[in-house]
């Protein structure tokens, strides 16, 4: 396939602008569609993007032959539904974390992908960054020693019982929200499927998870710590520790030109041993994620740095068990093999 891979957009919320406007310096993508159950919508959203075509129905989008694949961003409850219908239409799906609801979405949605043919991915786009990239080339290469712990966090503030994010129906919540994505940088960076964990939270009066803090206990003995939250200033960060240095990063989504991303290592044991500073090239995350997402399904296994399936498949067994610890005054609770 020599052509840009064509993208319909499944929905017209405000993420689909920010990845719409993000991939529009894109070469290897095009975006062709857009649908809304709102037609006024999609329609302005077409004209705002100068998109071809657009849709007042989802099944409409899917129904047409023009597309290759779909970006769904559409709410947490809706994901594993849409994404099986738009892999039956026989569209490769890249679909906004978290991927679903539960593991047993997320097992459903990819048993779905095999049957038809077409590629599945969950969607982060801090993985596509070269900042993440080299973070896991140091874990690698043996930088900090033989990895030990994480600390990985996420929180910032809404209170809006209107946002989406706070809505149990659609599967609002911090953990689902902010708290996937160190989950996924727990999971991904220790290399290994999460044992047993163990939570607490704090909740709205509707009974959504305003703050938790999770601890994951990893097969291989690495040792994670999550904290997520929608009732703190924005703040996301990690500590990676190994047995001889240490790694902290903001695990950007995005390389914002006032803010470029960095990496501060720290080799050795020594307190006063000083921090190398790096500096890794970034841009837009969305784009540099749709771009790996274009190669992957054109057949380069190489381009591709976000979750594979089974890593998918383990953050929402990890997830899971997160969210039964928490609703069980913080036991541990051994996942689901």
């Amino acid at each position: 396939m020599s052509r840009p891979l064509r993208f319909g957009i499944l929905g017209a919320a405000n993420i689909a602008h920010a990845f719409a406007a993000g991939v529009a310096s894109a070469d290897s993508i095009k975006i062709v569609a857009v649908a809304s159950r709102d037609a006024a919508k999609a329609e302005k959203f077409a004209l705002e993007f100068g998109i071809e075509r657009r849709f007042g129905s989802y099944d409409a989008m899917l129904a047409s032959p023009e597309l290759d694949a779909v970006y769904i961003p559409l709410p947490n409850a809706m994901h594993a539904e849409w994404s099986i219908r738009a892999a039956e239409a026989g569209k490769h799906v890249l679909c906004e974390k978290p991927l679903a609801m539960s593991a047993g979405e997320a097992a459903d949605m990819f048993a779905s992908a095999r049957r038809c043919g077409v590629v599945l991915r969950e969607a982060y786009p801090y993985l596509a960054q070269p900042q993440t990239v080299r973070t896991r080339e140091l874990i690698a290469e043996g930088a900090i020693g033989r990895l030990q712990m994480i600390r990985a966090s996420f929180g910032l503030a809404f209170s809006d019982k209107s946002n989406i994010r706070l809505n149990p129906a659609l599967g609002g919540g911090c953990l689902l929200d902010a708290g996937s994505y160190p989950v996924s940088l727990c999971r991904i960076l220790a290399g290994s499927s999460p044992k047993r964990v163990q939570s607490v939270a704090r909740w709205t009066d509707d009974a959504v998870d305003r703050t938790l803090v999770s601890t994951i206990d990893f097969a291989n003995g690495v040792l994670a710590q999550i904290s997520c939250s929608f009732a703190t200033a924005f703040h996301r960060h990690a500590i990676i520790a190994g047995d001889d240095g240490i790694i902290e990063t903001d695990f950007t989504n995005h390389a914002w030109a006032n803010s470029p991303p960095v990496i501060k290592l720290r080799r050795g044991l020594g307190f006063r041993t000083p921090y190398e500073i790096l500096e890794p090239t970034g841009g837009d995350g969305f784009r540099l994620e749709a771009e790996e997402f274009a190669g992957l399904v054109k057949g380069d296994q190489t381009r591709w740095h976000g979750a594979s399936p089974d890593e998918s498949l383990d953050i929402a067994r990890t997830l899971d068990a997160i969210a039964k610890s928490a609703r069980a005054d913080g036991r541990w609770v051994d996942l689901e093999p």
